[in-house]
């Protein structure tokens, strides 16, 4: 695609805050609903700390060359709940998360290890467009519930039909779809600027139309039909981070159930390595997905091992302050493709500005307070984008060739069928599971296909 600022262009001060607020945005949601769901007394702030100061990292270890922020990993969730199970006291479970994220970066390094030696050209043989095509398309696919659910939310009273909408729910789309008509005119319609941040555009036309109803529902004797905003949430605010290394040495060690430190210690590799590996097969989609928008093969250079390193590194650094391992995020990329934006230098900036707004309470607390609603309709535009840009990396693909039609149908009917597997404490997305069937169906129906080819 025309992009309109490379990976090394540099866009003016003003503009360059404007594009890391908008990636800011893009991720956010995601980043701090990671330590919402697993409790414990996790830190939002914290999250968005070891976020910022996780991407720097990556940064640094692919030498400034791939425009991609970290946030948390949702598919760490199961293995965090682990390291607070067992009775464990505050200070062990903290501890067990950055230990978890200690074992599960040193899975990346020893694959980038590897592939330093090995090279990467067994990659393209076993994930070729094909496989790969397809799983980027999962990617943003798996995604779609979310986003209708968003932009649905709290749109169904308890007890009501889920294709019967109440006014609340009305109010909710209408937030979500004024959202979604804003982002799409401001990138389509909008000139220079405007373009570029779409994202911007509609979640702030979204929140002020949320905002009006809330106001409104106030007025009306807090009608809750027309609360969609939840101001409550200003009277609670944080004034710091709440970083995990702080609480992992706070000095009470009681290992509750689990017994001793030898034991837990296992509980929490078992929890944590495996999923490494699961979402290694998801950073190699999402950077071929990244090498297809800025029309360099990232695999190649700055190269995969400069790249698993930075991602596991990152998601240590990432986890010692905010407790979530990080991994690159395709919200990240698909805001890159919408605005055309592939500089570096708004990726260190929304780093930059994601340490800093961890300080800064009111400014999380506004960000916190976007409706679900309103992200809904963001994240129609932002899933669909990454899902296309999968898709268009089978266009050359021969789909009039059985051996293709089947790999693809394989890995699209896996993915959209939410086919993940779950084995104890470790568990399969439906995107691991979609690219493994995928490289055993391609295995499969490459076996002679050379020797074919040629009697052909």
């Amino acid at each position: 695609m025309k992009l309109a600022y490379n990976v090394t262009d540099k866009p003016p001060i003003a503009k360059t805050i404007l594009f890391a607020l908008q990636q800011l945005l893009a991720i956010l949601a995601a980043t701090i609903a990671v330590p919402m769901i697993v409790g414990n007394g996790m830190s939002q702030s914290a999250a968005l700390f070891g976020a910022g100061v996780g991407t720097l990292v990556y940064l640094l270890f692919t030498k400034f060359k791939s425009p991609v922020f970290l946030g948390s990993s949702f598919a760490f969730l199961g293995s965090m709940f682990a390291a607070f199970a067992g009775g464990v006291s505050m200070s062990v479970g903290f501890l067990g998360l950055i230990i978890g994220a200690v074992f599960a970066g040193l899975v990346y390094v020893i694959i980038a290890v590897v592939v330093k030696f090995v090279g990467t050209g067994w990659i393209n043989k076993l994930m070729p467009a094909v496989v790969i095509g397809p799983t980027v398309a999962i990617i943003g696919l798996s995604l779609a519930g979310n986003a209708v659910g968003d932009l649905t939310s709290s749109a169904f009273d308890s007890g009501v039909s889920a294709y019967v909408m109440d006014l609340h729910g009305i109010l909710c789309v209408i937030c979500g779809l004024v959202t979604l008509g804003a982002t799409i005119a401001a990138s389509v319609y909008g000139k220079k600027t405007l373009k570029m941040i779409p994202f911007i555009i509609g979640i702030l036309a979204g929140y002020i139309v949320a905002t009006l109803f809330t106001v409104f529902g106030y007025h009306i004797g807090k009608n809750a039909s027309f609360l969609i905003v939840d101001f409550s949430k200003f009277a609670d605010m944080k004034w710091y981070p709440e970083f995990t290394f702080i609480k992992a040495f706070s000095g009470n060690y009681d290992f509750g159930t689990v017994g001793n430190f030898g034991s837990y210690l296992a509980t929490i590799a078992v929890a944590y390595i495996p999923v490494a590996f699961v979402v290694f097969a998801e950073h190699i989609a999402d950077h071929k997905n990244l090498s297809s928008i800025i029309e360099k093969d990232l695999l190649v250079e700055p190269g995969l091992d400069k790249t698993l390193l930075g991602d596991g590194v990152g998601s240590m650094a990432g986890a010692f302050f905010g407790g979530c391992p990080n991994t690159t995020y395709g919200e990240s990329v698909g805001c890159v493709a919408i605005s055309g934006n592939a500089s570096v230098t708004t990726i260190i900036c929304t780093a930059i500005m994601a340490i800093v707004a961890s300080f800064i309470a009111p400014f999380v607390t506004f960000l916190a307070t976007i409706p679900s609603c309103v992200m809904g309709g963001v994240c129609i535009a932002l899933y669909g984008f990454i899902a296309v840009s999968g898709l268009k990396m089978i266009q050359k693909v021969d789909l009039e060739d059985n051996r293709n039609l089947f790999v693809v149908s394989v890995v699209l009917i896996a993915g959209v069928g939410s086919m993940g597997l779950n084995f104890g404490k470790i568990t399969l997305t439906e995107i691991a599971v979609a690219l493994i069937l995928g490289i055993l169906t391609n295995v499969l129906c490459s076996i002679g296909k050379k020797k074919n080819a040629d009697k052909e």
